[in-house]
């Protein structure tokens, strides 16, 4: 932990300031984590949420804000997730990116999908929902071949006409790159998915 300035105020018992002046703005740490610098952990947490200092964001899990002149700043996706899962490994993303695809879709979303292996089911982390959907595999970062796949995976959840953007993505196949295209279905493809590029393919 880096050290910093407390935001505490005078009321704040002298533990409680201890372990603020631990913390560093703009990062988001886990009970289990402060439980180890302070005897009095779930007291102190309790003070320090009181007094401003941190913010709790979910169970179990905190916030100490990072100021800017337009005033706090919310805490970074990536840490609550990561915080939240205790694990690096997942997959952030909006169902608005298929937009790149350039396979007819229009839509804009406020969901934010977290492929992972842990959890499943929508989370309100912060003032934020996430939906976390358990995955077998997904990829370290986002490609225009791996959205493509993802996209006609999820096609019947999205609000979009299904029937006009099979159509896109069909004319759409020939452009991506065939190698990385490949990989990604047999990857990340879910059986229709599958089927229906194959009979593409084919036809």
């Amino acid at each position: 932990m880096k050290a910093s300035s407390p935001r505490t105020n005078r009321t704040t018992p002298k533990a409680a300031t201890a372990l603020a002046g631990q913390l560093s703005p703009g990062r988001v740490y886990r009970r289990e984590d402060l439980a180890k610098v302070t005897g009095a952990v779930d007291r102190n947490l309790s003070e320090l949420v009181k007094s401003g200092t941190l913010k709790k964001v979910a169970p179990g899990l905190y916030y100490q804000p990072k100021t800017s002149r337009f005033g706090n700043l919310p805490p970074d996706d990536h840490q609550l997730v990561e915080a939240f899962l205790r694990d690096k490994h997942f997959l952030m993303l909006s169902p608005s990116a298929y937009n790149s695809v350039g396979a007819g879709t229009t839509q804009l979303y406020n969901t934010t999908l977290v492929y992972n292996h842990k959890r499943h089911g929508v989370f309100k982390l912060g003032n934020r929902e996430f939906s976390f959907k358990v995955k077998p595999r997904f990829p370290k970062k986002l490609s225009a071949e791996f959205l493509f796949v993802d996209l006609l995976n999820n096609l019947n959840e999205l609000a979009e006409d299904q029937d006009e953007v099979l159509r896109h993505a069909r004319s759409r196949l020939p452009e991506l790159n065939s190698a990385r295209l490949g990989d990604a279905i047999q990857s990340y493809g879910s059986v229709a998915t599958k089927k229906r590029i194959e009979s593409w393919l084919n036809a």
